[in-house]
């Protein structure tokens, strides 16, 4: 079904698209994204552990809706890494020197887990609906081309009755 022109001096709202990221730029949105949030979270709430896993899943769910078809494996590969470049904001020392800001840096990755681990497969869901619908529309375009190769081979007067 072809589109009509809009009548003459009624302008049609511009459509404006999704972000689009490649696997860098995803990986880059959600490292930018979760540092400033973990700032945020410092500034506001005392680097608050909770509140920054609860942030993590809406940037896990929006770097997933809005990678690049061709980069959709690489949203579930960044987030972790996305994570662990947040906490050093709102890492607690653990006695002080590097030593002591690892050993926290790996215990609240440790004792922060589950948000881990539940914004990464709520990107892994949105990453697979996309990818199911992606196959299908190609599945269906392909399903057209065939039908109308099939209906440009048949030889006039001999079509089928």
């Amino acid at each position: 079904m072809a589109r009509r022109p809009a009548p003459a001096g009624v302008r049609q709202p511009r459509r404006t698209s999704r972000p689009r990221l490649t696997g860098l730029g995803g990986g880059l949105f959600c490292g930018a994204s979760m540092f400033a949030l973990a700032c945020l979270d410092q500034l506001l709430f005392g680097g608050s552990a909770t509140v920054y896993g609860v942030l993590f899943l809406p940037v896990c769910v929006l770097t997933a809706l809005w990678v690049r078809p061709g980069d959709l494996v690489t949203a579930p590969v960044v987030l972790p890494i996305a994570f662990a470049c947040g906490l050093p904001p709102i890492t607690e020392d653990g006695g002080g020197g590097l030593g002591g800001f690892f050993m926290g840096l790996v215990t609240t990755l440790a004792l922060q887990a589950g948000w881990l681990y539940g914004g990464t497969l709520a990107a892994v869901l949105v990453v697979t609906v996309r990818r199911v619908r992606l196959m299908s529309r190609r599945r269906a375009a392909q399903r057209r081309e065939r039908a109308q190769g099939r209906a440009r081979s048949v030889p006039p007067g001999r079509e089928a009755r």
